[in-house]
Parts: structure tokens; C-alpha cells; sequence
């Protein structure tokens, strides 16, 4: 796989208070599309629910660190185009900055914070995000707040594996990939 420095395991867990896109029933049926680069997956469709579990594990590989996630919310019309429900972006590098420092961690305990992701106009949090080392391998669990609708938030957590003897590439310097 030519140019992949790692693959992304992204786990869709859950929406909570999405919009209303089927007025006769008070309710959606809410399915996620992720994309990363020119990669597109999504989640399993949740009938009649606005507040789904999906608990769905999407993988993705990994090309330019500095790419962001997007990860959007449809409704799903059988008689239309599907109803477009909220947007969110993920941005990497906290997380790919940890990664970077990885061989520091191997005598912490699991579920060590290795750093605190605060909300801003860039991530959409809806609280703090923790970045935590768990037995060889580093996770990020957000709660975030959909832009482009009244309503709604999804929970996700990112895993990354790098691809050994690639190199990690963030902020203009080069760290290899263990």
C-alpha cells in the first residue's frame, strides 16, 4: 500500500437528540457516512430513532496526517434524495502528535491520559476530549456537536495503527513509524 502511514479504526458508538426528518412519525432513520481523503464508508442504518446506537467500527487507511475526517449524518428516504441531518470534522493531529511519542508510553499504565483535547471553533466538542494509552495502543473517545443543524451530537472514538517502516509526517518533521 504505497504511501500509507496507518489504518484508522474509527467506531461510530451513537447519535443523540438528532433532527426530526419524518414529520408523520416524529422521528429519522439516521445512517452515517464517513470520508477521509477520497474514502467513503458508513455505518448500518437505525430505523425510527433519533437517538441511535450504531456501535459501528469503520476502517480507513491513513495517506496524509494532516486530513480531516468528515463524518455525516443522512436520514434515509426511500421515495427521495436522503435528508442531509448535521456534519461534524475530525481533526487528527492531536491525536497523531501522541502517536508520535508512542515508544515514551510503554511503562504507563493503561488508561493513562496522555493529553486533553479542550473544545474550540475547529473540533466542535462538546466537552473536553481525552487521549488515552490503553495497552499499546492510543484512543480518543469525542462527544461532538453537528454544524448545519438545529439539533444533535454523535459520540466516536479513533484508533490508529501505524503501517511499520512508513513515516509519520506532522507539522514538517518526520518521525518513524515503530
Amino acid at each position: 500500500m504505497e504511501g500509507v502511514i496507518g489504518i484508522l479504526k474509527l467506531t461510530v458508538k451513537k447519535g443523540t437528540n438528532l433532527v426530526i426528518c419524518d414529520w408523520t412519525r416524529d422521528t429519522s432513520d439516521p445512517y452515517v457516512i464517513a470520508t477521509l481523503d477520497h474514502q467513503k464508508t458508513k455505518t448500518t442504518l437505525v430505523k425510527e430513532n433519533r437517538n441511535p446506537v450504531w456501535d459501528c467500527d469503520l476502517t480507513m487507511i491513513i495517506k496524509d496526517p494532516k486530513a480531516p475526517i468528515t463524518l455525516t449524518v443522512h436520514d434515509k428516504d426511500t421515495l427521495s434524495e436522503d435528508d442531509n441531518m448535521g456534519v461534524a470534522h475530525l481533526n487528527l493531529s492531536p491525536y497523531i502528535e501522541q502517536m508520535e511519542m508512542r515508544n515514551d508510553y510503554q511503562d504507563l499504565e493503561a488508561g493513562t491520559i496522555l493529553a486533553k483535547v479542550q473544545p474550540d471553533e475547529h473540533n466542535n466538542f462538546i466537552e473536553e476530549s481525552h487521549i488515552i494509552w490503553n495497552k499499546d495502543v492510543i484512543t480518543q473517545d469525542m462527544f461532538i456537536r453537528l454544524e448545519n443543524a438545529e439539533t444533535g451530537e454523535i459520540e466516536v472514538r479513533i484508533e490508529i495503527t501505524p503501517v511499520e517502516n512508513h513515516r509519520l509526517k506532522l507539522q514538517d518533521e518526520v518521525v518513524e513509524a515503530k
